[in-house]
This record gives C-alpha cells, structure tokens and sequence, in this order.
C-alpha cells in the first residue's frame, strides 16, 4: 500500500460519525415497532437537531401547509423515513460545509452542490413519475463526501492529475490512477462506517460511472444523472471542469429528453436556495 493510501485510510478513520441521534434513528428505520414517543425520546437528547428538523419541517421546499410545532406533528405529515431524510441533512451540514482545495470548491460550495443534486434527483423522479426508492434523497445528499477525505490529497499531485485529463481521461479516473483510489470510493466507505443502506453506499461508490456497477439500479441513474445536470449548469464545478454529460445506457433507460432536463434544471436553482436558507447557508 502506497503512503497515500495509509494516510486516506487513516483519515478514514478519523472522519467524523454521523450524531449519535442520527445512528438510532437509522438502526430503527425498518423495525415495524417503531413509534413516535421513540423518535421523540431519541431527537430530545439533541436540541439543535430537533431545533433543525423543524426549521426545515417548516421549509416551502416540503410543502407541509400547516405550521409544524413538534417532532411528533412532524413524523405524522411527513412519514419516519422523510424525518429520517431531514435529520441526516441537519447532521452532515457542518461536516460539508467547508471549503475542498484540492476541487478548488470555496467554503459552501460542496455543500450547495450536495443540496443541488438532491433536489434535482427528486425532482427527476417526479418528472419522470417512477417510482424510486425514499433513499434517493441520502444517496443524492451524500454523493461527494470523499471529496472531503481526497480534496488535499488531490491538490498535493493536481500536476499529475491534469496530466492524465489533458489525455482525456474522466476526472474520477485520474484520481484512481494517481492515488489508488477516487473520491466516489471514499464517499461509499465513510457511508459504510456509518450504517448507511447497502443501496445507498452503492449509488455513492459508481455515482460517475453506473455502467460498471454489478446491475442497472433506478435510484443510482437518477443521482448519476442529477450530479451531471447541476455540473452543466454549473453548481459544484471545480477543478473537474465543465466537460460533463449523463451516460447514454442511463438516459435511454431513463427515456430522458431535453425538455425533460431543461424543466427540471429551471426548477432547481429556487429548490436550493429554499433549502440552503433554511439551513443557514446562502
């Protein structure tokens, strides 16, 4: 194992877990007991994400038309797996919210570019009327947090990584070949760590590269698809450049067309700011 590699593992290790409100809220997601004194008891040992969950509750972005005053109200009109949703946005904010050198990514902008993928991917659902997995939202949350473990990595050997993309070679691709890994492979293992879903860690690890993962999946197309659309229109672009464009197996299997990608693409820049207001990060 080169000395890269020992030094992201050991970064990898030190990365911070999910809150431990988070952790029991995911073990509980598919126990047919859960009820919501349990929520309520496990959201009381942490105030400021009780206190987020009902900002964001309360947001235009989920349309809940009544004022929503309490954790128990809030399980009851938007279902345990969307407050599960919420809660592990409010708990990867202050991990994501910061500056990536090696992606040339100011401080925010991974994170609104995290925001920008999960509210197109949702809004490619609707779009399309298909019927994917509630996970989209994490998967799509989530897709780019290896870039947090990898972004110094990346601007320590970045002459050696354009040397591969002046040759063509996809940016994800570069980074295996310089560092022994890629920050899509990162991001599944720090998912792993923390519990996530199978489905999940695996929309995560081929997020750029959905041919090669073991079998076609609804859900890893659809975030595959809504991180290349916010590139093209540039939320998140770095170092890795503007040359994007979807997979076409995934577009065909998704039956995309441009007005499809040109409607939701319109849609998406009011979604995060919504989103990224009440979060506190404009």
């Amino acid at each position: 194992m080169s000395q890269d590699l020992k030094h992201i593992a050991s970064l990898l290790k030190s990365f911070p877990s999910m809150p431990g409100a988070a952790v029991k809220l995911l073990a509980l997601i598919d126990d047919p007991e859960i009820n919501v004194v349990q929520i309520e008891k496990i959201l009381r040992q942490d105030a400021g994400l009780t206190a987020n969950l009902l900002k964001l509750a309360n947001s235009a972005y989920f349309g809940i038309p009544s004022k929503v005053g309490s954790v128990r109200q809030a399980v009851l009109l938007l279902g345990l797996k969307r407050l599960i949703q919420i809660v592990i946005a409010s708990s990867v904010c202050a991990i994501m919210d910061k500056s990536v050198p090696g992606y040339d990514l100011p401080p925010g902008e991974l994170w609104r570019h995290s925001l920008a993928v999960t509210v197109t991917a949702e809004g490619l659902v609707k779009e399309l009327n298909v019927e994917a997995a509630e996970e989209i939202f994490t998967a799509a949350l989530l897709h780019d947090v290896g870039k947090l473990v990898l972004g110094n990595f990346v601007a320590d050997d970045f002459n050696k990584i354009e040397n591969a993309l002046c040759q063509g070679i996809p940016f994800e691709r570069a980074e295996d070949m310089v560092l022994g890994t890629n920050h899509a492979d990162i991001g599944a293992r720090i998912l792993c760590q923390w519990s996530l879903p199978p489905g999940i860690v695996n929309t995560v690890r081929w997020h750029h590269d959905p041919e090669s993962a073991d079998q076609s999946d609804l859900m890893l197309d659809i975030v595959h698809v809504a991180n290349v659309l916010c590139l093209m229109i540039g939320i998140g672009v770095g170092r890795d450049g503007l040359q994007h464009q979807p997979c076409g197996a995934v577009v065909e299997r998704l039956g995309l067309t441009a007005d499809n990608l040109e409607k939701v693409a319109s849609q998406t820049m009011q979604w995060v700011e919504e989103l990224s207001e009440v979060l506190g990060n404009n």
